[in-house]
């Protein structure tokens, strides 16, 4: 129950911290936010590890991989899911994303790790995947239409880099001694430098631009601390303890949980919507019952 409990409050984290990273866009570039999230939460993670969890052991074959999946996983994943933001929109992105990568995480790791999935916990799979797509198609923006077929390419590769990342995070989380709060600033580490490469490359700009930088940096820092720090370390507990495609379906949960935090924000949130919320709950508890 950890990894599970663990994978739906990251999931949590995604939902209350997206609000605030919708907000911060208006002010940074989607590189650079991820720039400055990344090296805020590694400063936290730092502290946490060097004060609160022992020595631990790796290999410099295991430091290679968790650094691997950082680049791929944080540094390409969150570029291509950028760029099919740019080029079809929120929804499109999140369906696409959102529905392979579970799919892609449960193949991989059944290849790589010898990670099989009983019947049941396909079914409360392909529920919750379901329940995601149909809310996320409710909350498709109609007054807006963009279609560049490199987007759904650059979707797919974003769910595609998620799950190389899951499944050799979680091989070298079970095969060692190292922490969750290790994990992930190694983790961190691979991804920045991808990010710090393409933004030299792409010349973005450092810096936010905005009316009010002291309130500006305040939102920045509650948005890294939920959405960041507390995510990446809950991520690494649950690929500590539950299977990754299992882990990787309950992040999907966001969209759901995202419904949630609209309502307790006084946003009106129609009747379908919370019937497929119900169902995807449903789908979560049938996938946990069946671990």
């Amino acid at each position: 129950m950890i990894g599970e409990i663990a994978a739906l409050t990251t999931a949590l984290c995604w939902a209350v911290a997206s609000r605030m990273f919708q907000i911060l866009g208006k002010s940074f570039s989607p590189l650079a936010l991820n720039f400055w999230k990344g090296l805020a939460a590694a400063a936290v993670l730092f502290f946490v590890t060097q004060w609160f969890y022992p020595d631990f052991t790796l290999t410099n074959e295991q430091i290679f991989w968790l650094l691997l999946s950082g680049a791929v996983g944080i540094g390409l994943g969150d570029t291509f899911f950028f760029q099919a933001l740019n080029k079809i929109g929120d929804s499109q992105s999140i369906l696409v994303a959102e529905t392979l990568a579970p799919i892609v995480t449960a193949l991989f790791a059944m290849a790589w790790i010898g990670e099989w999935l009983s019947w049941q916990q396909w079914i409360g799979i392909a529920v919750v995947i379901l329940s995601v797509d149909m809310i996320i198609k409710l909350q498709k923006r109609k007054a807006v239409t963009k279609f560049e077929p490199s987007g759904y390419l650059y979707a797919a590769g974003a769910a595609l880099c998620q799950a190389f990342g899951a499944v050799i995070s979680r091989d070298v989380l079970t095969s060692s001694d190292i922490d969750p709060a290790n994990a992930s600033q190694i983790r961190l580490i691979g991804g920045m430098a991808i990010i710090v490469v393409l933004m030299i490359i792409r010349k973005d700009r450092w810096l936010p631009k905005a009316e009010n930088l002291k309130q500006t940096w305040v939102l920045f820092a509650g948005a890294t601390v939920i959405g960041t720090f507390a995510a990446l370390f809950l991520q690494m507990l649950a690929f500590t303890h539950t299977k990754a495609a299992i882990v990787q379906t309950l992040f999907a949960t966001s969209v759901v949980l995202s419904l949630l935090v609209a309502r307790v924000l006084g946003e009106k949130v129609s009747g379908r919507m919370a019937i497929w919320s119900f169902v995807a709950l449903a789908g979560v508890a049938f996938l946990v019952a069946a671990e």
